[in-house]
C-alpha cells in the first residue's frame, strides 16, 4: 500500500469519526449515548429499559468521557480541549443511578484517566491546556471512591452493580441482591485502579484463581472472561510485578493446550477439557490474537485472525456468535472493535501490508453497511443488514483509535504511542507508571517469551512472507472454493500434566462466596438446526387453515416434547414491549400473551409475562416488513442467567406473520391458537400421515344451538379425509363449543 493510499484512508477515518462524534455532540450530548436512527440521545429512565444493557449508562455523558483520549490520538486538540471543559463543567458523578461496576470502571474511570494523561502532557508542552489543574484526575478519584462500596465483600471481589450516590448496602441503593459477576468483570479493575492509586490488587487476582466456587464450569477466552487474561498480561507490563505474569502464563499454557484448536478457540469444561462444550464462538474472542501478539506467540495469532477475517468476508461483519462451520449463531453486530484491535497489533508485529488491506475492508464495510444520517448504527442481524438504534461509546473510544493508528506512522502522531499501554477500552496509561518488584517465586512456565516482548527484528528477519505462509492454509476456510469440514476436537492424553483452566464467570453473594454465570445473551448448548414452529389459528373462522411460521426458543417449555402443543386465547400485552410490570394482568391470566420484540431481552419479557399469569408468549418482530420467507428463522436465547425459572412456551413471529395475527385479533376479538412444532400442526401431523390419511377440506360448516345450555353457541364441522390406502373419503364430525373453548 502506497503512502498516498494510506493517507486517503486515514483522512476517510477522520471524516467517519467526525460524522460519529459530531452526531453525538449535535443530537445527543449531554446524554450518555447517541441513538443514531432516532437522532437523539439515550437518557437513562427516559427511554424504555433494555435491562442489563443500560447498566453502562449513568447520566455522566458516557460517550464524551470515553472519547477524550481518542480526540488527542486523532490530533483533534481543539476538540479535546473543548471536551475537557465540557466534562469538568457539566458532568456529575453523584447521580442516584445503579450502574455496572465493570463498565463504569473501564469506560468512565478509564476515560477520565486517559483524558487526564493527555491533558497533562499537552499542558507540560506549554502550548495548550494551561488552564488545566488536574480536574479530570480529581473526578477520577471521586468516581473511584464511589465504586469502592462494591468491594465491601469478605473476598474483596466486587459486586456487579453499585449506586453512584448510595453505594450497595444502603436501603436506597436499589442494587438488588444480585450475586453474580463475570470473571472479566471482577478481574478487569487492576489497570485503572492501579493507575489511580498505585496500589494494585494482587490479592484480587490470587483470590480469583484459588478461591472462587464456579457454578457454570465452562472455560474459554470470549465473553465473560476475555479481559481478565488481558489485564494479567498488561498489569505485568504496567506494574512490573511477576505475580501477574505467572498467573497469565499458567492460564495461557492451558488455553493453548485445551481451548486453542487452530484456528478455532472453543470453550471446554474446566474439569474435563478434552471435549469442547460448544460448537460456536462469540465475537469477543477477536481480541485474543492481539493479546497473543503481546506475548510474542505470532503463529496462532495469525491463524485465528485469518479465520475471523474470512468470517467477516462471508457476513460483512463478525456476528455476535458464529458456528465452527462459520454460519450465524447470533446475528447481531454491535460495531465491536476487537477485530480491528487485533488487526492493528498484527500489523505492528509483522509489518505485513496484508493487514492494512484488512483494515481498509473494515473501514469500507462500516461506511457501506453501518453509516446512517445521524452517526453509525449497530447491525441487528448481519444476514438482513437491518439496523439497531444504538451506537455504543466503545465505537468512538476504540474502533477509530485502532483504525487511525493502523494507517498512521509514529512520526505523524501527536504522542509517542510506544510509551503507553491500552486498557481494554483502549484508554492510554503511561508505561512510566511501572514500578519494580522482586520476582515472584515458583514461576514454572518460563519459555522463550516469558519475560520478553516480540521483536520484529528477531522473529522475522527479512522474511515478509512469514505471515502469508501461515495464512495460506486458511484461504478457503469458510467454504469458498472448496467444501469446508468441521474442525475435530483435539485429543489430549490422560498422561499429559494438568494445566490450570479458569471458569468464564464468577458470581458473589454478601459473604463473598462466588459462583459462575454467562453475561452475554448467548446459549451454552451446542449448535442445533432450528426446528420450525407454528402459530396455528384454530378458532372460527380460521379453524386451523391459517398457519404462521414461527421460530422457537432455547429456553422455556420445549414444545417438541408436548404431544399436542399449547392451546389458548391470545391477548396483547400492555405495555406491548413487556419490559416492565404488566398493566393488564387480569386479561393475561390463563392466556397466551402477544408482545413486541425490542427494548429489552426476551428473557426479561418472559419473566414479566409469566409473573402476570400467561400460559405462553408469542413475540412479534418490531422490524416492519420482516418475514419468514426472506429471513432465516432463529432460536431465541436467554439473557445469560439461568433461565430454568421460565417454564412457559415461547415462539417468535416475524413482522409480516405477526401482522396477520394482530389483524385477526382486532377483527374477531377472541382468537384461539395452537403453539407447536410445524410438523405437528393440526391437519398434517405425523400421526395422520402414518395412518395413510390426507386432510382434504372443510365440506360443511354450520352453527348449532346447545339445547342443554341455553344461550351458548356451538359450531359443527364436517371434515372430509381421504384414505391413501383405500382411496375412499371419510367424513368426520367435529363439534366446537365457542363459549367454553372446548371441543369434542
Amino acid at each position: 500500500m502506497t503512502a498516498g493510499e494510506k493517507t486517503l484512508i486515514r483522512h476517510q477515518i477522520i471524516e467517519m469519526f467526525d460524522h460519529a462524534y459530531g452526531s453525538y455532540m449535535k443530537y445527543a450530548y449531554p446524554a450518555d449515548e447517541l441513538m443514531p436512527l432516532s437522532c437523539r440521545g439515550r437518557v437513562r429512565d427516559q427511554e424504555p429499559t433494555r435491562g442489563d444493557i443500560d447498566d453502562s449508562l449513568g447520566k455522566f455523558s458516557l460517550t464524551l468521557i470515553d472519547t477524550l483520549d481518542t480526540l488527542v490520538v486523532l490530533n483533534k486538540l481543539d476538540e479535546f480541549e473543548d471536551a475537557v471543559r465540557k466534562t469538568v463543567k457539566d458532568v456529575r458523578l453523584d447521580n442516584d443511578v445503579v450502574v455496572s461496576v465493570f463498565e463504569t470502571n473501564i469506560r468512565v474511570l478509564g476515560g477520565l484517566l486517559g483524558g487526564h494523561v493527555m491533558a497533562d502532557l499537552l499542558r507540560q508542552r506549554g502550548r495548550r491546556m494551561q488552564w488545566y489543574r488536574d480536574e479530570l484526575l480529581h473526578m477520577a478519584t471521586e468516581l473511584g471512591q464511589r465504586l469502592l462500596p462494591a468491594f465491601n465483600t469478605t473476598s474483596g471481589l466486587p459486586y456487579p452493580k453499585v449506586n453512584l450516590r448510595y453505594g450497595v448496602l444502603n436501603p436506597l441503593s436499589r442494587t438488588g441482591n444480585e450475586s453474580s459477576t463475570c470473571t472479566a468483570c471482577a478481574g478487569t479493575m487492576i489497570l485503572e485502579f492501579a493507575a489511580l492509586t498505585f496500589n494494585w490488587m494482587e490479592q484480587l487476582v490470587v483470590i480469583i484463581i484459588l478461591y472462587v466456587c464456579p457454578v457454570i464450569t465452562e472455560s474459554g477466552v470470549g465473553a465473560g472472561i476475555d479481559s481478565y487474561y488481558e489485564y494479567l498480561m498488561k498489569a505485568y507490563i504496567l506494574l512490573g510485578d511477576n505475580v501477574f505474569l505467572e498467573r497469565f502464563n499458567i492460564h495461557y499454557s492451558a488455553i493453548m493446550k485445551y481451548i486453542s484448536q487452530p484456528p478455532l478457540l472453543l470453550n471446554v469444561h474446566m474439569h474435563n477439557p478434552t471435549v469442547s462444550v460448544r460448537s460456536w464462538m462469540d465475537s469477543l474472542q477477536a481480541f485474543f490474537p492481539g493479546l497473543q501478539v503481546l506475548r510474542g506467540d505470532l503463529k496462532p495469532a495469525i491463524e485465528t485472525h485469518e479465520m475471523l477475517y474470512q468470517v467477516t468476508k462471508q457476513h460483512k461483519f463478525l456476528p455476535e456468535a458464529f458456528t465452527t462451520e462459520f454460519r450465524v449463531h447470533w446475528g447481531q453486530h454491535l460495531l465491536r472493535p476487537e477485530f480491528a484491535e487485533s488487526t492493528y497489533y498484527l500489523y505492528k508485529a509483522t509489518g505485513d501490508p496484508y493487514y492494512l488491506r484488512v483494515g481498509q475492508s473494515i473501514v469500507e464495510k462500516l461506511n457501506s453497511y453501518a453509516r446512517v444520517p445521524c452517526g453509525f448504527a449497530a447491525v441487528e442481524d448481519v444476514r438482513t443488514g437491518t439496523h439497531e438504534d444504538r451506537m455504543d461509546s466503545f465505537f468512538l473510544a476504540e474502533m477509530f483509535k485502532y483504525l487511525y493508528l493502523l494507517f498512521t506512522e509514529k512520526s505523524q502522531l501527536p504522542i509517542d504511542i510506544d510509551k503507553y499501554i491500552f486498557t481494554t477500552e483502549a484508554h492510554l496509561l503511561p508505561v512510566s507508571l511501572s514500578i519494580t518488584q522482586p520476582p515472584c517465586p515458583g514461576n514454572n512456565t518460563e519459555d522463550l517469551f516469558t519475560h520478553s516482548c516480540p521483536s520484529t527484528e528477531t522473529l522475522f528477519p527479512n522474511n515478509p512472507s512469514f505471515a502469508k505462509t501461515i495464512r495460506d492454509g486458511y484461504k478457503y476456510l469458510t467454504g469458498v472454493g472448496r467444501a469446508f469440514q468441521t474442525f475435530p476436537v483435539r485429543c489430549v492424553h490422560a498422561s499429559d500434566p494438568p494445566v490450570r483452566l479458569h471458569a468464564n464467570v464468577i458470581a458473589i453473594h454478601h459473604k463473598g462466596v462466588y459462583r459462575v454465570k454467562l453475561v452475554a445473551e448467548l446459549s451454552t448448548t451446542p449448535e442445533e438446526e432450528v426446528v420450525p414452529h407454528v402459530v396455528q389459528l384454530i378458532s372460527p373462522p380460521f379453524l386451523g387453515r391459517t398457519v404462521l411460521v414461527a421460530g422457537p426458543a432455547k429456553f422455556g417449555m420445549d414444545l417438541t416434547k408436548q404431544e399436542h402443543g399449547v392451546k389458548g386465547s391470545i391477548v396483547k400485552a400492555s405495555p406491548f414491549t413487556a419490559c416492565g410490570p404488566i398493566d393488564n394482568p387480569e386479561q393475561i391470566l390463563g392466556r397466551i400473551a402477544l408482545a413486541l420484540r425490542g427494548d429489552c431481552m426476551f428473557a426479561v419479557k418472559a419473566r414479566w409475562l409469566q409473573a402476570a399469569g400467561a400460559i405462553g408468549i408469542i413475540f412479534m418482530d418490531h422490524r416492519e416488513g420482516s418475514n419468514s420467507e426472506e429471513t432465516p428463522l432463529f432460536q431465541m436465547v436467554g439473557d445469560g442467567d439461568s433461565n430454568e425459572d421460565i417454564t412457559l412456551p415461547l415462539v417468535f413471529l416475524f413482522s409480516r406473520e405477526g401482522s396477520v395475527l394482530t389483524a385477526a385479533l382486532e377483527e374477531h376479538k377472541n382468537v384461539d391458537v395452537l403453539l407447536l412444532p410445524k410438523k405437528k400442526q393440526l391437519g398434517q401431523g405425523e400421526d395422520w400421515e402414518e395412518k395413510g390419511l390426507v386432510f382434504k377440506n372443510v365440506v360443511k360448516l354450520c352453527p348449532m344451538t346447545n339445547h342443554s345450555e341455553p344461550g351458548t353457541a356451538s359450531i359443527s364441522i364436517l371434515l372430509s379425509i381421504r384414505s391413501k390406502v383405500s382411496g375412499s373419503d371419510i367424513d368426520i364430525g367435529y363439534w366446537f363449543d365457542i363459549n367454553h373453548k372446548t371441543n369434542i
